[in-house]
């Protein structure tokens, strides 16, 4: 998940989330990517192009993408940042869950406190160095 979305601007939010379904090979990719925009509640913003929403639900439709795949490793960079405290919660739910659930490894970067605390590990990084592990 990138933090500047990297959206198809000429594509609505479900073909952006269906196009990476499609190249993952999935057998439902419309109805996979469906149900991924519902899980951010996007439902009735699939038609539109990302010049067409907000930040946040540009931000939420890239969560859509990443999470479409349920993929075994998804690497996040300030998965929240363009987000209202509760969607921001939302998303970082739907990330809790497919840990939980699917055992996706997660590995986030982020200035959140309140998200990087959530987590099993945190590492921290000053001047480029990790200055603190802790397990």
């Amino acid at each position: 998940m990138f933090q500047a979305f990297h959206l198809l601007q000429h594509f609505s939010a479900l073909q952006n989330v269906v196009i990476a379904a499609e190249i993952a090979g999935l057998e439902a990719p419309v109805k996979a990517a469906q149900e991924a925009l519902a899980r951010v509640g996007l439902e009735p913003r699939t038609a539109h192009l990302p010049g067409q929403i907000s930040g946040g639900e540009c931000q939420r439709v890239a969560s859509a993408r990443a999470i479409v795949t349920r993929p075994k490793i998804l690497l996040c960079d300030e998965p929240t940042g363009s987000l209202d405290r509760v969607n921001a919660a939302k998303v970082f739910e739907l990330l809790l869950e497919l840990h939980h659930d699917l055992g996706t490894t997660l590995v986030l970067v982020t200035h959140d406190p309140h998200l990087a605390n959530r987590h099993d590990r945190q590492v921290f990084l000053e001047g480029g160095r990790i200055v603190n592990g802790a397990a």
